[in-house]
């Protein structure tokens, strides 16, 4: 036991190692079983009405298939009654010659020597059919009837011979009886195998003949109801057993494990712990195969209903290593075990799986955050674009045409700020050669002038404290807004009545005298 625990983990406990404590489900009414354990079918035939007749069209297979006491007495009937008709009509050969009054006659010629009664008549039968040939009666040349009966009696006793024992030998060399040393495991189990859920039944031969060519089959014998409304008593449905992959063909040398994976395909795909106590239903195994020794088929069957399917349970190895063979432990075959298995069925598993997680589903505000996050990243190149769309459709078309310079003279310093805010973080920083061309000349070109132009701050910029390159301003929400700085109510502007220029910074003045 311990050794078993060592080899399976401590979580597999043995639940029982012999067939007296054997796990069984709850204890339910004993239904009728289409198929017995032993593989006889529960199926009588009855009211055949005039069909009968054709039992007597196929006699031999008819004498075959009847059960030993009647094959017996059959076969003592018939050839007792074959000696008794064909002693008597030698009887009666001597009867019609009067050679039974003569039977002490010397000078006289009879059909049958030595025949004077009906015991000497049955005698001569019984040594003639059986070529037993004492030399004491025989058949003489005076008797052409005699002669013709002796044709019919060996003529008849050949079919009779043919007919009785080929059928006794038949019936001895069936195959049936090969089936009785082919093992089924008296329950099924219902676990994982290969990470999924399986049925699994176990077969062995007890011989060491191999089954030449054996292939297994299962049917799923369940009463149903189509939606039409057509009721099915006892419904055959196939098990896959390996059929597409060639499991069903078996090399039984040893006790194999049959596997039915439950997938969308199998009846049981909807099968779990709970509703397999109300379930009910009949799985029936036949095992084919050809008898190595006879080179006859044989077939075995057997059966488990729902009461015989142990959920959660997987059998015990019976294989051990010996030294130079491999021995099977037999006492082992039908036992089980406990292991960890859902008590939930497939298609719940696959429902289960199938369900969105919230951990993995986008919400709509990080969708369009993304979104704007791939519609909003720009370069510097792109404040140019947008402020000459926005002085051609915006207020800056209404401006004054010296403001509308100086707002042009603003975006320059706008340009001039940004790549001085860029240069700044050393991690995000981006080259000269990207920047507008204006923007490169203002930037190599030291003095004065070029300090005033920035300094001159006529609109008002909005922006964020910038923390990455400029083109990912999106990020920090570094969306450029220019707009025409508010003019105080007491400006020079509006209260002097002479002209704008008059009012401007002299600086300004001398930028507008240039241009």
């Amino acid at each position: 036991m311990a050794a078993l625990r060592r080899k399976f983990g401590e979580d597999y406990q043995v639940v029982n190692t012999n067939r007296a404590t054997t796990f069984s489900a709850p204890v339910k009414k004993k239904r009728q079983r289409f198929v017995d354990k032993n593989g006889r079918c529960n199926v009588q035939h009855g009211n055949l009405g005039g069909e009968t007749s054709r039992y007597l069209s196929d006699l031999f297979t008819t004498l075959v298939d009847l059960k030993w006491r009647w094959n017996l007495l059959i076969f003592i009937l018939t050839y007792t009654i074959a000696w008794l008709v064909m002693a008597s009509m030698w009887w009666i050969i001597a009867y019609i010659r009067g050679d039974l009054n003569h039977g002490h006659d010397s000078s006289y010629t009879p059909c049958v020597a030595n025949v004077y009664n009906f015991p000497s008549a049955f005698l001569f039968f019984i040594e003639t059919e059986a070529t037993i040939g004492y030399g004491y009666r025989y058949i003489t040349e005076k008797c052409p009837e005699g002669i013709i009966l002796f044709l019919f009696q060996s003529l008849l006793g050949s079919i009779v011979d043919a007919f009785l024992i080929g059928c006794m030998f038949i019936k001895m060399s069936q195959p049936k009886k090969r089936a009785e040393t082919l093992m089924f495991s008296q329950d099924a189990v219902i676990s994982q195998r290969d990470g999924k859920l399986c049925l699994m039944f176990r077969v062995g031969n007890l011989r060491n003949s191999h089954m030449v060519s054996a292939q297994i089959r299962c049917k799923l014998i369940k009463s149903r109801q189509t939606p039409e409304g057509e009721f099915l008593p006892l419904d055959q449905c196939e098990l896959d057993v390996g059929f597409g992959t060639g499991a069903d063909q078996l090399f039984l040398v040893s006790p194999l494990t049959i596997c039915h994976e439950i997938n969308p395909k199998s009846p049981f795909f909807d099968l779990s712990q709970r509703s397999l106590t109300n379930e009910q239903f009949e799985i029936v195994v036949i095992l084919e195969g050809i008898v190595e020794t006879t080179g006859m088929t044989c077939q075995a069957r057997t059966s488990y209903t729902e009461d015989e399917v142990l959920w959660g349970h997987r059998f015990l190895p019976v294989m051990s290593l010996e030294e130079g063979f491999f021995r099977v432990d037999y006492s082992q075959f039908h036992s089980t075990f406990e292991v960890p298995t859902p008590p939930y069925s497939v298609k719940e598993h696959e429902e289960k799986n199938s369900l969105p997680s919230p951990l993995s589903t986008p919400t709509p505000a990080l969708t369009e955050s993304h979104g704007a996050r791939r519609d909003r990243v720009f370069s510097v190149d792109c404040i140019n674009t947008s402020e000459e769309r926005g002085r051609q459709g915006g207020t800056g078309g209404r401006l004054p045409s010296k403001l509308q310079r100086m707002s042009s003279s603003g975006k320059e310093d706008l340009q001039r700020k940004v790549l001085l805010l860029s240069s700044q973080h050393a991690e995000k920083a981006c080259s000269t050669g990207d920047l507008p061309l204006k923007l490169q000349r203002l930037s190599s070109s030291p003095g004065p002038e070029a300090e005033n132009r920035l300094q001159l701050k006529p609109f008002k910029v909005g922006f964020d404290p910038m923390t990455q390159s400029t083109g990912d301003l999106y990020q920090h929400s570094l969306q450029p807004t220019l707009s025409p700085a508010p003019v105080p109510m007491h400006s020079p502007l509006l209260s002097a009545g002479g002209r704008p220029e008059d009012n401007l910074p002299p600086k300004l003045r001398k930028m507008n005298a240039d241009r």
